[in-house]
């Protein structure tokens, strides 16, 4: 298990910096993993019940894939298609942490949609309730104030092979040692997803792949982290 370090506020900006020089190995093929990711979203969410939960277990392992290409980038390799199903090559112990991170998140913003804007999350696109854009920010806002946490869960697992009760708390360890840049960090995630949702989700073509290589490039600061010397496989 890595212990955690703490660092100063500003290197939430740093790891935005890095993600961009890590985005420009392969900005094509990262727009198309996230394009993946979306499609499968939309797709899933249309199918009442059922579809909704099915998302919060596929989704989070195939978003892994902008994971994976990020280490790829960082290790002078080059983002590939076939990072979208790498994740599946993981322990199924590995999987179900990824997975277990993300049904938290999904929590947190199902619970805050229900309490502040009646809308039931499990039904196709939110129901027939209209979300009003002061209740999107809520629920974003919800989103990545629960994320926080647990952002250094997957590459605990993926790439130490970390078991989950220990993936989950050393990204607690993380998180708490670093409220601060993690909070400014999470600021300016929340930018990224409004304006995803400005452009018509257009901007998230751009914005879930910042995303997933700066939360990347967080975990090799905050735990500091060799990426030449981590354990995660970049070719599949």
């Amino acid at each position: 298990m890595r212990v955690a370090r703490s660092v100063g506020a500003d290197r939430a900006l740093h790891w935005y910096r890095e993600a961009m020089r890590l985005w420009r190995r392969g900005p094509g093929t990262f727009a198309v993993l996230a394009l993946a990711v979306l499609a499968g979203e939309i797709v899933l969410t249309l199918i009442p019940v059922v579809g909704t939960l099915i998302a919060q277990l596929v989704l989070p392992l195939v978003a892994c894939g902008l994971l994976y290409a990020s280490l790829a980038a960082d290790r002078g390799d080059r983002p590939r298609l076939s990072h979208l199903v790498a994740v599946f090559g993981a322990p199924p112990q590995a999987m179900v942490a990824v997975i277990a991170s993300g049904l938290v998140v999904f929590a947190g913003e199902a619970i805050v949609a229900y309490a502040f804007g009646g809308t039931n999350m499990l039904e196709p696109l939110g129901g027939s309730t209209a979300l009003t854009p002061s209740t999107v920010l809520v629920i974003y806002v919800a989103g990545v104030a629960v994320s926080l946490p647990v952002t250094f869960v997957p590459f605990a697992v993926l790439f130490d092979g970390a078991a989950t009760g220990d993936a989950f708390a050393e990204s607690w360890q993380g998180f708490a040692r670093n409220p601060v840049p993690m909070l400014v960090y999470g600021a300016l995630s929340l930018a990224l997803l409004v304006f995803g949702w400005a452009t018509y989700g257009v901007g998230l073509v751009l914005a879930l792949p910042w995303w997933a290589a700066s939360s990347y490039a967080a975990w090799k600061d905050v735990f500091a982290v060799d990426a030449a010397r981590s354990g995660g496989e970049v070719e599949r």
